[in-house]
């Protein structure tokens, strides 16, 4: 029985070093799958606490933990309100990931912690007012609803809408046609793009091309490309996503847009740090550091760092009155062009709205002529897949839209876990589709777009 006891307690003891180890390991040098994960969480919280004002517990159960990777379910998080913070761990304890928000730029990760520095790069810039459209006058210059009969079965089908909707709207004819919301969301809740800000990115370039501020064919974009092969590198290419640089795309593990994105300060000289793997202008890859990239060459551009932070209300969300769009910057102050822009679907619609008016707005050209045209236009390295200015040419799924009968010029902005934006200029249509939709889900929201386009072609 001695021996049995020595032999149990030996095990016990070999037991709770082991674990001390490993507990020890975990704090000091955590893997960095664990530190992309607790950084992905206390973001998504962050935001959608502090901008969309939703419950925390409910975005880390439904936004973070039930679609992604099975280590998030064992992220846990702490909220700070009054300094409105928020940090992630696994089991509230190991790597931990932190960010904050900025009143005016909404939340940036901030992995190193340093709070205080993260505001301090954004701290007292002179943001431009974004009126507030009136609710007596009719979308778009005001928040009036003007809803077409002929697409309410179509809005209200679930199978059309697809699982996970949070918000959808229609324009047709520049006016808004029709809208609905999921449980929980409305017409006042702001709702992140994912990828979809590629193509808000993309604007703002073309807004300082119209200022003759930026050229297409200008090269030479970083210092420390000087004296390689990248220096050839041009905006077009970057715009057209066949820079030459590698970047691996890949989600759901540690890789370069996931480490880009959760424990990088500092994105855009990560995102500049990779090789060419081809010549420029010659191989198609998307690339969410690309966007990074053009998010700097436009704030390069205005010279002024406080005018660059304040470019994107003052260029865009003001002419248009977008009063709710919100593009968020990284611990440094750069913009997350690729990833992180909130606005309501009315407001994603109105920039659906600036497309279908060819990039003006109440008489104004704010997109160089021919700039929207180049967004429906097959890039020569992307086999016609992809446009010269961060738009899809297909909807998701890798089949032509011709399958599902859409209109020849329709083009897609596509974001992460179902956010679509179809826009179709012969029609003067567009479709907004936003949820929380992962791509395993099979979802496909061509179908919707073609039954809105025939309810609206068909005789009253």
């Amino acid at each position: 029985m001695g021996r049995y006891l020595r032999i149990v307690a030996r095990t016990v003891l070999g037991g709770a070093v082991f674990l001390a180890i490993a507990g020890s390991w975990l704090i000091v040098s955590p893997p960095e799958l664990l530190r992309v994960g607790s950084g992905y969480a206390a973001k998504i919280v962050c935001s959608n606490v502090f901008l969309a004002g939703r419950d925390p517990q409910d975005v880390l159960a439904t936004d973070v933990q039930a679609p992604g990777h099975p280590l998030l379910r064992l992220m846990r998080q702490s909220v700070d309100r009054e300094e409105k913070t928020v940090t992630a761990s696994l089991l509230g304890i190991f790597a931990p990931g932190h960010a904050a928000y900025r009143e005016g730029f909404g939340c940036t990760g901030v992995p190193d912690g340093d709070f205080v520095a993260a505001r301090q790069t954004v701290a007292d810039v002179p943001l431009p007012p974004v009126a507030a459209p009136p609710p007596d006058r009719p979308w778009p210059e005001g928040q009036g609803e003007s809803h077409d009969p002929r697409l309410e079965p179509i809005l209200a089908d679930p199978a059309l809408l697809g699982p996970g909707v949070r918000g959808v709207a229609v324009i047709h004819n520049g006016r808004l046609a029709g809208e609905r919301y999921g449980e929980g969301f409305s017409a006042q809740t702001p709702l992140l793009g994912w990828s979809v800000t590629k193509t808000v990115n993309a604007a703002l370039l073309g807004r300082l091309m119209q200022d003759h501020r930026l050229s297409p064919t200008q090269a030479n974009l970083f210092a420390e490309w000087n004296g390689d092969a990248r220096a050839r590198i041009t905006i077009a290419d970057l715009l057209a996503m066949q820079s030459g640089l590698v970047f691996n795309e890949d989600y759901g593990e540690v890789t370069d847009v996931t480490q880009m994105l959760f424990l990088e300060a500092n994105m855009a000289r990560f995102a500049a740090s990779f090789p060419l793997s081809s010549n420029p202008g010659e191989t198609f890859s998307y690339s969410s550091g690309t966007a990074i990239l053009l998010s700097h060459v436009f704030m390069s551009a205005l010279g002024d760092r406080w005018r660059a932070l304040a470019y994107p209300a003052a260029a865009l969300f003001a002419p248009l009155g977008m009063k709710s769009a919100l593009m968020e910057t990284d611990e440094t102050g750069i913009f997350v062009g690729s990833s992180y822009m909130y606005a309501t679907a009315r407001d994603w619609a109105r920039f659906a709205q600036l497309l279908l008016n060819d990039g003006t707005w109440n008489g104004r050209r704010l997109l160089p002529e021919g700039y929207v045209g180049a967004m429906g236009t097959p890039s020569s390295a992307s086999g016609g897949a992809y446009g010269q200015a961060q738009t899809w040419i297909d909807g998701p799924g890798r089949e032509p839209d011709s399958r599902y009968g859409l209109p020849d010029d329709t083009f897609w902005m596509l974001g992460h876990d179902g956010q679509a934006i179809a826009v179709i200029p012969s029609r003067n249509i567009a479709v907004i589709r936003l949820g929380l939709t992962p791509s395993r889900l099979g979802y496909r929201p061509q179908e919707l777009v073609r039954r809105v386009v025939e309810a609206l072609e068909a005789a009253d």
